[in-house]
């Protein structure tokens, strides 16, 4: 694997200017577009298993084509894109090349590698792209929650229609459905709300449409150490995207919500949202946090610190899926930690499939 000067990257302490991406699906669209519209961010090569892929997207960025060997190459940063069975790989690749990796959700396939990713901190730079944690609207919405007292009631929806046909995101083999592909975003905002309270248990029921073998539809409880249930509902069964939250104290409520309009309202008042930069290709890019992901990334690297969304962060939310699908199959809550085969895929705990052994 080729090296490179390490006084040219992260370990000298220069700014991020170089990104290349691991994989060359429809997010590293939106990564490049978050990438050109930061100064001074470039995207330098793509790699993918499937080379027209890779030449499209490359040509969409201005970045050149390479192999998943010759990463990370002169990057300072790897968003690791592939399907998340190679999500620790490439995160791999990454670190011992000097480079920062920023891995896409879901972290990993099986909490096996999730623990691999977290151990590789250790090592390097390692950032978690929950891109909705560096969203304007849900830091506004986390705020507001701090503001008004405990929690008793919240509820987070994250609904759309199904992806493509004939797209990995249907095959058992990529870990999971709904739950595990969207839902780990719903998820991600259920915690960031209820913080510092965390989850101990997690009840869910999925359902398969009979033309596909993995979840569509999946309604999840979660119980938090504050005697807190929180509903999450993540589905593939919309007519309309619709991601929203609402959140309430005993004296107060809060609600957000993010597509198709971004919004935050307490008691019924709309709290006002900073407003996106002029000129992006999409104001997406500013109010579900890609830009402000990338832009930290860059932020990070240059001053030699910590990501402030790590490998942790999706450790916590892959024990959760893996919680849920594991509860789905038994009709049962499970703990979080999740304390079952931590080899196993969410899907293969649905289905009750895994490897003997893992």
């Amino acid at each position: 694997m080729p090296t490179r000067d390490p006084a040219a990257g992260p370990a000298g302490g220069l700014p991020v200017t170089t990104l290349a991406f691991a994989g060359a699906g429809w997010v590293t669209t939106i990564h490049g577009l978050a990438a050109a519209s930061l100064d001074g961010l470039r995207v330098g090569q793509v790699a993918s298993r499937h080379e027209a892929s890779a030449r499209r997207r490359a040509q969409q960025c201005g970045a050149a084509t390479c192999r998943y060997d010759d990463l990370p190459g002169d990057a300072d940063a790897v968003v690791v894109a592939t399907p998340p069975a190679l999500h620790r790989r490439e995160a791999e690749r990454a670190v011992a090349g000097d480079a920062v990796a920023l891995v896409e959700t879901p972290l990993a396939a099986t909490l096996a590698d999730a623990d691999a990713i977290v151990a590789l901190a250790d090592q390097g730079r390692v950032a978690y792209a929950e891109n909705l944690a560096h969203s304007p609207a849900v830091a506004e919405t986390v705020q507001a929650c701090r503001k008004i007292g405990a929690l008793t009631h919240l509820e987070v929806r994250f609904v759309q229609g199904r992806p493509e046909p004939g797209g990995l995101h249907l095959d058992g083999a990529w870990g999971g459905g709904a739950l595990f592909d969207l839902g780990v975003h719903a998820l991600a905002v259920a915690v960031l709300m209820a913080a510092p309270a965390r989850v101990t248990s997690v009840q869910a029921e999925l359902d398969a449409g009979a033309d596909i073998a993995v979840d569509d539809d999946a309604g999840v409880t979660l119980t938090f150490d504050t005697g807190l249930h929180a509903l999450v509902r993540a589905s593939w069964r919309a007519a309309a995207p619709a991601w929203d939250a609402q959140a309430a104290s005993a004296t107060s409520a809060v609600r957000l919500e993010l597509v198709p309009d971004p919004s935050v309202e307490l008691n019924g008042s709309a709290l006002r949202l900073r407003p996106p930069p002029a000129g992006l290709a999409v104001d997406q890019l500013h109010y579900l946090g890609y830009r402000d992901q990338l832009a930290a990334l860059a932020a990070d690297a240059r001053h030699g610190r910590s990501p402030r969304v790590g490998a942790p962060f999706g450790r916590l939310l892959l024990d959760i899926v893996c919680a849920a699908y594991a509860s789905a199959r038994t009709g049962e809550p499970e703990p979080v930690p999740f304390t079952g085969p931590r080899g196993a895929t969410p899907h293969q705990l649905w289905r009750g499939d895994w490897p003997i052994g893992r």
